[in-house]
Formats: C-alpha cells, sequence, structure tokens
C-alpha cells in the first residue's frame, strides 16, 4: 500500500521571483444557474514555482531508470539456469500479454476468392483465432506439389494492414521463390477496422482499451499469429517442420514475440523493429509494441534469445527506437544463450544504410536467410528477387467493402463485448471483501513501492500564494501552490488538473476562497510545470508517457494518485490539516477517487467532467479521455462504483460521463445511481454518492471569445 511518508524540512527563500504566469479570464458563466463567478484581478494569477528553462524532469527520470533496468536484468550464463529462465520468461510473457492459446480449436478456415497468378495463387479467406473472433489473411501459394517452408507475414502500422502494397509485397515474394506465406491482417487493422473498408490506426487510445478488459494489443497479435502458425501446419502443402516469420516495423515486433513463443517457428527475421526495451522509453512506438510491466522482469535480448534462430534486419536511417546501434546492444547480449545451447549461427544480423520499412534490399536479405534456414540451401547471403505484380486492394480483400461477415470483430465491437460480460458478473456479486479489494486496486494501479517526502523545498511567497517543492524518494518534485484556510476547522480543497494549474480558472479558486477554505494546487507528473515534449505521440495525450511506465511496471494513474496521496500527508503533517477535499476534473478527478478507495482519510472527493464506469461505449470518442485512463485489467477488478463504495467518503460527481465524454442523463444515469447505492450497501462503507447534472459552474478555463471587426 502507499507508504507512510516522512521529510526534513529545508526552505530555500529565493533571491529573485519567478515570473507569474497570468491567465485573466473576462466573467463567464459556462453553465445555466443562478451563480455569477466574480471578477479577479491579476494578483490572483497563479504564480510558477519552478525555474524556467530547467531540464525535462519526467524524461531524464525515466531515460535513467530504463537505463538501470537495461543494465539490472542479465540473462543467465548456464545452460541449466537459462532452461529455466526460458520456461518462466515464457509464462510471464503469456501471462502479462493476455495471449490465449488453444491449438484444439477449429480454425473453420472460410475462403472468399482465388486469384490465379504467375507461377502460384492467392487466397482471401479468414479463419478462427479466438472462439468465435475470426481474422482476415491471404494465403500465396506456389504452383506444385509441395510440401513447401510455411511463413507468417506479419503487418505493420500501416492502417491498411496487410492490403498495404509494401506488406503485400512479401506474400508475392515468397511465393515466387518457393514458400508459402500467410499474411494476416493485424488486430484493428486492414479489414478489422471499426467499419470495413474505412482503415484506421489500431493503437493509441483505440488499442489501449483493450487494456481495461484485461487484454493488450500484443496479446491479440500473439494469439492471432500463433493461430497462424496452427494454419499453416493444417495444410497438406506445407512442410510443418520447417515453419518461418518475417515482418517490418510493428510486423517485425510480432515477428520476434512470435518466435519467442513458438518452437515450431525455426527461423524468424524481423525487420527495422529490434531494439532494447530501454530504447521504448520515451520514445515513439506503438501500444501493440508495449509489453506491460516488461522492464521489471526482462530486456528485448531475452525475448531474442527464446527463439530458434532469428535475424534481425536494421535500418540505419530509422527512429531512435529502433536504431542499428539499439539492436547490436540486444543482439550482443542474446548471443551468448545461442552460443551456451550449441547453436551461434542461429542468430544473425543485417543492417542497411537504409531507411524503415520492408524495402526491396531486405525482401532479398529475407529470402537469402530463409533458404538457409529453411531449405538448406546457399550459404544465407542475400538472393536476387524474382519480379511479381501486386494486386489491386479490391482484388485481394476477404470481403467486398461494407460486406464483412460479423465473426469478423472490431476493437470496438471485442471491447464492448468482454467489457459487458465483466461489468455483469461484477454486478451479480453479493459481496466483497474490502481489505482484498483494496490490494487488487493496489497492485492494478502498480503502486508498488515507497514514495517518502525526502525534502519541501520553501520559495518565496507570490501573489499571496506560498510556493513549495516536495522532492520524493524516487526523484521527483512536485510544484505544490498553498493558500491558508481562514480558520482551522474550514479546511482544504486540493485542486489536480490532467493539463496543469493553469487549466484550473481563477474564478473558481475565488469561490473556494470565499468559503474560507485553504486552495492547495499541484501539477501531476506530465502536467503544468512538469509537462515533458516526450509525453505525446501525435493528438494522443500522454500517449508516450502512460506507454513508458507501463514498461517499468507503473502506470501514470498511479503515479498521480501517490503524488497526491503525498499532498495530502504533507497538509496533515506540516499544517494539521484535518478536513481534505480533493477536486479533480476529467482523468485526474479518477485519481483522486482511486486514492479515497485507498485510504480512508479523504473527507470529500469531487470528480468533474469524469467517466462513471470504463465500459467501452463508443469508438468516436474514444480519444475524449487521455492515455492516462487505461488500466489493465480494471473491469476484471469491478468498476468505478466499487472504487467510490471503497472510500468511505461524499463523493460528487459532476457533469458524469461516459469513456468516449457523452453526457450520462435519464434512465441510463438512474441505473448507474442504482448501482453506485448497491456498491455502497455491499461494502458497508459510509458516504454518499451524489451525481450533478448541470454545474452552476466551470472549475477549468473557457477560452475568451474572439471579438469580430471592428
Amino acid at each position: 500500500m502507499i507508504g507512510v511518508y516522512k521529510h526534513m524540512h529545508i526552505k530555500i527563500i529565493a533571491i529573485f521571483g519567478l515570473i507569474a504566469t497570468v491567465c485573466l479570464l473576462a466573467p463567464f458563466k459556462a453553465f445555466p444557474g443562478p451563480y455569477y463567478l466574480p471578477e479577479v484581478s491579476e494578483s490572483d494569477s497563479l504564480p510558477l514555482v519552478l525555474p524556467g528553462n530547467k531540464a525535462d524532469l519526467v524524461d531524464s527520470r525515466l531515460r535513467n531508470e530504463a537505463v538501470t533496468r537495461f543494465a539490472a536484468l542479465q540473462l543467465p550464463v548456464s545452460l541449466t539456469g537459462w532452461e529455466s529462465y526460458k520456461k518462466e520468461l515464457r509464462s510471464e510473457i503469456i501471462r502479462k500479454t493476455g495471449a490465449v492459446i488453444d491449438h484444439k480449436l477449429p480454425l473453420d478456415i472460410r475462403e472468399t476468392v482465388v486469384l490465379q497468378m504467375p507461377g502460384y495463387r492467392i487466397r482471401n479467406i479468414y479463419f478462427q483465432t479466438r472462439p468465435g473472433v475470426y481474422a482476415t489473411a491471404n494465403l500465396f501459394i506456389p504452383e506444385g506439389k509441395g510440401p513447401f517452408p510455411g511463413i507468417v507475414v506479419m503487418s505493420g502500422h500501416s492502417p491498411n494492414g496487410r492490403l498495404y502494397e509494401p506488406y503485400q509485397a512479401v506474400g508475392h515474394s515468397l511465393a515466387k521463390n518457393g514458400y508459402v506465406a500467410l499474411s494476416i491482417d493485424p488486430w484493428g487493422a486492414g479489414e478489422r477496422t471499426t467499419k470495413h473498408g474505412t482503415f484506421e490506426y489500431h493503437g493509441a487510445n483505440l488499442g489501449s482499451s483493450l487494456m481495461n478488459i484485461g487484454e493488450s494489443l500484443m496479446g491479440m497479435h500473439i494469439s492471432d499469429n500463433i493461430r497462424g502458425v496452427d494454419l499453416l501446419c493444417s495444410l497438406p502443402y506445407v512442410d510443418r517442420n520447417n515453419i518461418g516469420a518475417t515482418g517490418t516495423s510493428g510486423g517485425g515486433n510480432q515477428t520476434m514475440w512470435l518466435a519467442a513463443l513458438d518452437d515450431r517457428v525455426k527461423a524468424a527475421i524481423p525487420v527495422t523493429s529490434v531494439g532494447t526495451f530501454e530504447s521504448y522509453v520515451m520514445r515513439v512506438n506503438c501500444v501493440c509494441e508495449t509489453l506491460v510491466d516488461g522492464l521489471t522482469f526482462t530486456e528485448e535480448a531475452g525475448v531474442l534469445a527464446l527463439a530458434r534462430a532469428v535475424m534481425p534486419i536494421n535500418a540505419i536511417k530509422d527512429n531512435p527506437t529502433f536504431t542499428a546501434d539499439e539492436m547490436m546492444r540486444s543482439h550482443n547480449n542474446a548471443k551468448p544463450v545461442f552460443d551456451l545451447c550449441g547453436s551461434g549461427d542461429n542468430i544473425s544480423y543485417r543492417i542497411f544504410d537504409l531507411r524503415h520499412g520492408y524495402l526491396p534490399e531486405y525482401r532479398q536479405a529475407m529470402l537469402g536467410w530463409f533458404d538457409l534456414k529453411l531449405k538448406g540451401k546457399g550459404d544465407g547471403t542475400a538472393k536476387e528477387e524474382l519480379p511479381f505484380d501486386l494486386v489491386p486492394t479490391e482484388k485481394i480483400m476477404t470481403f467486398s467493402s461494407g460486406k464483412r461477415d460479423i465473426r469478423v470483430l472490431s476493437t470496438e465491437e471485442y471491447c464492448r463485448k468482454r467489457g459487458n460480460e465483466l461489468r455483469m458478473d461484477y454486478l451479480g456479486k453479493k459481496a466483497f471483501l474490502s481489505k482484498k479489494k483494496k490490494e487488487e486496486l493496489n497492485d492494478i494501479l502498480r503502486i508498488n513501492g515507497r514514495s517518502e517526502l525526502e525534502k519541501v523545498h520553501e520559495y518565496a511567497e507570490m501573489n499571496g500564494w506560498k510556493r513549495y517543492a516536495l522532492e520524493t524518494s524516487d526523484g521527483k518534485l512536485i510544484p505544490v501552490l498553498y493558500r491558508a484556510p481562514q480558520n482551522a476547522s474550514a479546511g482544504y480543497t486540493v485542486l489536480v488538473d490532467p493539463k496543469g494549474k493553469n487549466n484550473i480558472s481563477l474564478e473558481y479558486i475565488e469561490r473556494i476562497k470565499q468559503k474560507g477554505e485553504g486552495v492547495v494546487i499541484l501539477d501531476l507528473t506530465g502536467a503544468g510545470e512538469t509537462e515533458t515534449e516526450k509525453s505525446r505521440f501525435k493528438d494522443f495525450v500522454y500517449h508516450n508517457l502512460s506507454r513508458s511506465l507501463l514498461w517499468l511496471g507503473k502506470t501514470l494513474m498511479g503515479e498521480w494518485v501517490k503524488e497526491i496521496d503525498l499532498v495530502t500527508s504533507f497538509l496533515r503533517s506540516d499544517f494539521n490539516a484535518q478536513k481534505i477535499t480533493l477536486d479533480g476534473s476529467r482523468e485526474a478527478g479518477l485519481a483522486c477517487l482511486f486514492l479515497g478507495a485507498l485510504k480512508e482519510n479523504i473527507h470529500e472527493i469531487i470528480l468533474r467532467d469524469a467517466p462513471v464506469s470504463y465500459l467501452f461505449d463508443n469508438r468516436e470518442g474514444v480519444d475524449f479521455f487521455s492515455s492516462a485512463v487505461y488500466l489493465p485489467g480494471f473491469l476484471n477488478w469491478g468498476d468505478l462504483s466499487l472504487a467510490a463504495a471503497l472510500s468511505g467518503a461524499n463523493i460528487r460527481f459532476v457533469r458524469p460521463l461516459t469513456m468516449s465524454g457523452q453526457t450520462l442523463n435519464g434512465k441510463a444515469l438512474d441505473a448507474y445511481k442504482a448501482e453506485f447505492g448497491k456498491a455502497r450497501k455491499i461494502s458497508r462503507q459510509n458516504g454518499q454518492t451524489s451525481f450533478i447534472e448541470t454545474p452552476e459552474y466551470s472549475s477549468t478555463v473557457v477560452p475568451k471569445p474572439q471579438g469580430g471587426p471592428g
């Protein structure tokens, strides 16, 4: 559980005052109601706590932690040690990814079209990968009796999936050279998107939604691709003793995991996709390439070493995650394991002064090495590629646009279906062991270490605010603004916003002051003064930060919970605070709620514009909340009504929403009110939960309207 905080108080009187940020607003009334907020003056604007021109605090801390984990995670040096490690590592990867492996499940291969090509044919198919869940694919089959070596071809991050011409080209080239190639659409891409025929990126918040139901995008890929091996092995014209795997980018990453977990894969070639797990932290890659808690138990070298034979192909002109230098670090650490097992020639690499992708030069290197490992021909050097023609997208698709079989599920359909199953199970419970559920929630949030308050840095007061930076045992600096209550009995309101303190309206702060309460404002990790430029990926807020923390065995939500808890402990120890209200908007409101569920000393919790359930409801609004919201296995544990019940505090949801940002009212809201009430009764905790549909004011900044001409 969250640790008890100890600290040494150090006061630092600043010589030069920091420049205050000005965020004055004209008086406004954001929602209908009788209350009009007062005007504020410039002296009420929120000052900075930390100096400008500082280094990126979050990036440097997490990068350093990843560097340390790389050094600490070493592979066994004895054969006995390796065999034991290998078994445990495979088991842990399957558990963490949520991959489902069921070789007895009927493949139920269904064919829609056969295309005859010069020297080979293409079967457009779909087949069962999980019970009732089907994947779309193409089979490229050479002419002749065979049996031919079989290759699972995995696609990268193109929204078109296997239909993307550079990925399609791999199947054509393999078939022309005497291989049966099975090219599978990645989960959520190609013909497996939300709307058939409309291509979309399968990762970011959409792919992260799988975590809430105890799955992962990586696990979905692993399940599909192992079933792909099952399919190849079932075909009479495939040599089941000579199975290979390849792909580029995200498909190359899938190649590495498939080869690591399925010994039937005799040789694997991951292209422009191998780096180090260390290099994934605070750099750009997809959630489908994220192993939850990965850097707590292995490095990429360990995964490469699980393969029977592997040859990464890397490009010099690539992003920092997959540079040739990073690949060589993993290769060099995996090579001793192959030597230990007497198979040192089964790990190799190729480096090209080219770019990311599956270029012709890479395909030629692939053909030469597969010939050596799967056909026993040649010396493994590049083989000239035979010419082939690509097929138009509409001809190589399994289904005509918009006419997909209902067995091929999208991420939206699967998350909603599985989420409803989990919620029905949760809502059917007649009792909960509060202590056990709190321990489980603590594990889901990954609050897995003590975070003690080591130093309190106090700076010169500014605009009526006392300014503190709380230095923690895990290397954080938490900026805090403090304003005392008019009297001790009035208590404190702690304000948090996922966009930082400057997103909190000054009028709302003034309202709290008028009630006589003390006001405390902190910037959470990645927000406000601790914002990191590397936090987001394109328009996906907190994407890289959330994903990086998952690698390190943490969650961004869990880090926020610890930070809010530390600040409340600081208020109690240094200011004798007896009554504390937590007031958070959007995802930060959830952090307040989770702290209340874990610690029963919070007077009141206010959540503004926050979801009342983790149930996936709408694809179009999947980006309403940031990546900070996703928690592995949360709906397997329960839901937000259980978290509220465990708190024992009075809780207010102001403008309650769904996970897609849809406003709740009427019968839908009534159902949640009943659910929250039932959870309170079952948990036998004090307090009550209320819902305010139409607030009288906004707690966050509303942009000032722009004036017209003249």
